[in-house]
């Protein structure tokens, strides 16, 4: 073990990671748990608050990823944690449909004036974000009567079998999986960054364009139930559409009957300054889903939506055993209530804004920084090889990130090359610890690049 050495106010390694606790915690791993459950910090958490998180050694680190845009409130917000220690002590659970609560009730009756789009709203609540996109499915076949479902280039909404199918990339999630579910078509999404003209407006007429042809070649609109799309592609590489793109999705929907789904799993919840990504471009989707951070790292997720469209299914036609937990329930009010007494809302527009200027300083001073993008405190940068050609530093990527977690933070990548890295920080994050978690990024960057030159000599 190296002796301890305090990288800055917060951070504190006093061991390389993994340190000899989670190698030991990683063997017993390798043995009981299966495969498919690689992990990306190389040490095990033992208690968290905040943005910080304290590792089995003793290491304190950075957290930027927030359980994948879970913790939008922060580890072990106290009105979170109150809430479910206080239900916990009345009752786990009934199964909402055998015997009801009053707390899924009172969590519907807040969202529905919070969610986007046209009135009247009803809701239902399930476990994970790919339920939640796979009942909004459900829903929209159930209203229309229809077979098909259109998502987008680069699109992520889960892993089971609808999501899966509605997910673009590959690898890992798609490959040995299919055959996939029928009837699923995928369209365009503008990808300004990459494209040929580099113009918002041009890249939105484009994929509108290529969306409408793809009614006359590849599959009828009047057999189309929902156009599912995500406001901001985040599993994609954290890229944001024109306005413009979004409105016209919605009146094609409009045109044709379609049910037009608000992916917003994991933008939702104030992520990009809104509490709704929706908000942004003045989108009136049909059905919104959300979980992530919906109650705070609980397992629970909702679809919401016109009275009309939700009501479509008939008595339990969706549902299932756990959905709706009212411990994640409670969890969910005490989110609500931190959201409305602690402003995080305004919260993730300063803390973005710190993000993103810091972020464009480093893309001055880095050429491994090709773009900078993101609304709120979703924020992300590119990383490529070389500005002009745009070739995706994927590799450069993961030794950054790599370089940063032995440093004392975590990120993450995103993108279809996993060569974009994104923030997904507690909303409330301090400006201290922003400031000290990203010197270390732009250091993995300089450390990074350094290499490379060697590497070239």
């Amino acid at each position: 073990m190296r002796e301890a050495t305090a990288v800055g106010r917060y951070i504190e390694m006093r061991t390389e990671l993994p340190g000899p606790r989670a190698r030991e915690l990683f063997e017993k791993k390798g043995r009981w748990v299966a495969r498919a459950f690689a992990t990306h910090a190389p040490t095990l958490v033992e208690r968290a608050e905040g943005a910080l998180v304290v590792d089995v050694d003793g290491n304190r680190l950075i957290d930027l990823t927030g359980g994948v845009g879970v913790l939008n409130v922060g580890h072990t917000n106290r009105r979170v944690v109150q809430a479910v220690q206080e239900q916990a002590e009345r009752f786990l659970h009934t199964d909402f449909t055998v015997t009801p609560y009053a707390s899924l009730i009172e969590l519907a009756e807040r969202l529905a004036p919070l969610v986007p789009g046209p009135g009247p709203k009803k809701g239902a609540f399930f476990n994970s974000g790919a339920e939640a996109v796979e009942n909004a499915v459900k829903i929209a076949k159930a209203y229309t009567r229809r077979p098909a479902v259109i998502t987008f280039e680069r699109a992520f909404h889960g892993r089971t079998w609808m999501a899966m199918t509605l997910t673009s990339r590959v690898r890992p999630y798609k490959a040995g999986f299919a055959p996939f579910v029928p009837e699923v078509y995928r369209a365009p999404y503008p990808y300004v960054y990459r494209s040929e003209s580099g113009d918002p407006e041009v890249e939105a007429e484009r994929a509108l364009l290529a969306l409408r042809r793809m009614f006359r070649h590849t599959v009828d609109p009047e057999s189309v139930a929902a156009i599912v799309v995500e406001p901001i592609q985040g599993e994609g590489g954290f890229i944001v559409p024109p306005a413009s793109f979004l409105r016209g999705l919605e009146e094609i929907a409009r045109e044709h009957g379609i049910v037009l789904v608000d992916d917003e799993v994991q933008t939702g919840f104030g992520r990009t300054g809104r509490m709704f990504c929706a908000e942004h471009f003045g989108l009136q989707p049909d059905l919104v889903t959300m979980a992530k951070s919906i109650a705070a790292g609980l397992p629970l997720s909702a679809v919401f939506g016109r009275a009309e469209v939700m009501d479509a299914p008939g008595p339990n036609a969706i549902g299932g055993t756990f959905v709706g937990n009212p411990v994640a329930c409670r969890a969910a009010l005490a989110v609500l209530d931190a959201f409305e007494k602690e402003g995080l809302v305004a919260e993730a527009e300063r803390s973005g804004a710190r993000i993103r200027r810091r972020f464009e300083e480093m893309r001055e001073r880095h050429p491994l920084v090709g773009d900078v993008r993101g609304l709120g405190a979703m924020v992300a940068m590119e990383l490529v090889r070389d500005r002009a050609t745009k070739e995706p530093a994927g590799e450069e990527t993961a030794r950054v990130l790599a370089w940063a977690l032995q440093h004392g933070v975590i990120a993450l990548s995103a993108g279809m090359w996993g060569n974009c890295i994104r923030v997904l920080a507690p909303l409330a994050i301090p400006d201290d610890q922003i400031d000290e978690a990203l010197d270390v990024l732009d250091a993995a960057l300089g450390h990074v690049e350094r290499e490379a030159a060697l590497a070239v000599r």
